[in-house]
C-alpha cells in the first residue's frame, strides 16, 4: 500500500472508520477474489487504460459496507482520507476513478453473476483457515422495503416486489432468506424474493444435504416438513406455533426456549446487514440487481463476523 502523508501519520488518534477498514483489509481474502475475477475484468489495449483491478475491488467493497452509490462512492475517494488509502489511491499523484468507472465495475460483477462467486469463495477460505462446518443449519428471513410512491417515470411500483404484513404493519420490498451453520454461524446458503413469499417455502433451499439438525422461529411450522425430516434421520427444532383456541402446553413452551437460544444468534447476521453495513432499503429497481448486492453482503458479512477468528 502506497505511504500515507505525514498528516496522517502523525495522527494519533484510531478512528472507528479507520479501525474498521483496518480489520477488513485483513481479512479480505484479496489474492483469491482477484484471481476470481480477472479473467472478466477489462485488458489494457488501444483505449484508456483500465484502472488496477485491486483498487476497483476495494471501491466496490466500500459501497457494500457504506451503503454507497456510484456518484457516492467517488466523492468520498476525494473528501475521505481514509477511504482513498483503503481504495490504494494518492490524491495528487492517481486518478480517482469517477461514478462510470465506478458503475462499469458494478455492472461486470451483474453481468458475470460474480457476487454469488464472491460468496462461495469467501466460504470456501473460511473452511481452509480452520472454521469448523457443522452438520446443523439455522434458517430465518429478513424484509428490506423498498420505494412504494408511485412517483416516478413509469408512475408505478416495483411490479417484482411485493407487500406483506407483519406484527400488524404492512411493508413492500423483498426477503433475505438464509441458512447459516449451528457452530460457526456462517451464512451458507440464501434466496431472494418478493417479500409475500412465505418463509417456510424456501427452507429446502437453505439446507445441506449434510445437515442433521435444523433451528427455525415458529414461521417455519410444518407437520409435513417435520415428518420429511424426521423420515430423513434430520432433528427438528422448529418451535411451536399456538394453535387457534388452544395454549401451547408448559413442555412446548420450554422446548421453544431451548430452541430459541440457539436459533437467536442467527439474529446476529441481519443485525450486520442492517446495522453495520446500512442495509435496510434496497437500492436497485428489480429482485436481480438487489439479489447481486445481497450475496456479495452476505459473503462480507461472514468475513466481519468471523474476523477474530481470521486473524487469531
Amino acid at each position: 500500500m502506497k505511504q500515507t502523508t505525514s498528516s496522517i501519520t502523525h495522527k494519533k488518534v484510531t478512528t472507528k472508520r479507520e479501525a474498521f477498514l483496518n480489520e477488513m483489509e485483513r481479512v479480505v481474502p484479496w489474492s483469491r477474489l482477484l484471481k476470481l475475477i480477472e479473467p472478466y475484468y477489462p485488458k489494457a489495449g488501444n483505449g484508456r487504460p483500465p484502472m488496477p483491478m485491486e483498487t476497483m475491488l476495494r471501491i466496490y467493497f466500500l459501497q457494500q459496507w457504506y451503503s454507497l452509490s456510484d456518484p457516492a462512492a467517488e466523492e468520498v475517494l476525494y473528501d475521505i482520507e481514509i477511504m482513498r488509502r483503503f481504495a490504494q489511491l494518492e490524491l495528487f499523484d492517481d486518478a480517482i476513478p469517477d461514478e462510470t468507472t465506478i458503475l462499469k465495475f458494478r455492472h461486470m460483477i451483474e453481468r458475470h453473476t460474480l457476487s454469488e462467486a464472491i460468496f462461495a469463495d469467501i466460504n470456501n477460505h473460511l473452511v481452509e483457515k480452520g472454521i469448523r462446518v457443522s452438520q446443523g443449519s439455522m434458517v430465518d428471513a429478513t424484509i428490506i422495503q423498498t420505494a412504494s410512491s408511485t412517483k416516478n417515470k413509469d408512475k408505478k411500483r416495483d411490479a417484482e416486489m411485493h407487500s406483506t404484513r407483519k406484527n400488524n404493519q404492512y411493508y413492500f420490498g423483498m426477503k433475505i432468506h438464509i441458512g447459516t451453520d449451528v457452530n460457526s454461524n456462517a451464512i451458507h446458503s440464501a434466496t431472494v424474493t418478493p417479500a409475500n413469499t412465505a418463509d417456510i417455502t424456501e427452507l429446502p433451499k437453505l439446507l445441506r444435504e449434510r445437515d442433521r439438525v435444523v433451528f427455525a422461529d415458529a414461521g417455519y411450522t410444518s407437520d409435513s416438513y417435520k415428518r420429511g425430516a424426521r423420515a430423513l434421520g434430520m432433528s427438528w427444532k422448529v418451535n411451536d406455533k399456538r394453535k387457534v383456541g388452544k395454549e401451547m402446553s408448559a413442555s412446548q413452551k420450554k422446548q421453544n426456549r431451548k430452541n430459541s437460544s440457539v436459533r437467536a444468534r442467527i439474529e446476529h447476521c441481519f443485525r450486520v446487514i442492517k446495522c453495520q453495513f446500512g442495509y435496510q432499503k434496497a437500492r436497485y429497481k428489480g429482485l436481480e440487481k438487489n439479489r447481486v448486492q445481497v450475496f456479495t453482503l452476505l459473503g462480507l458479512v461472514n468475513l466481519y463476523m468471523l474476523r477474530g477468528r481470521l486473524e487469531g
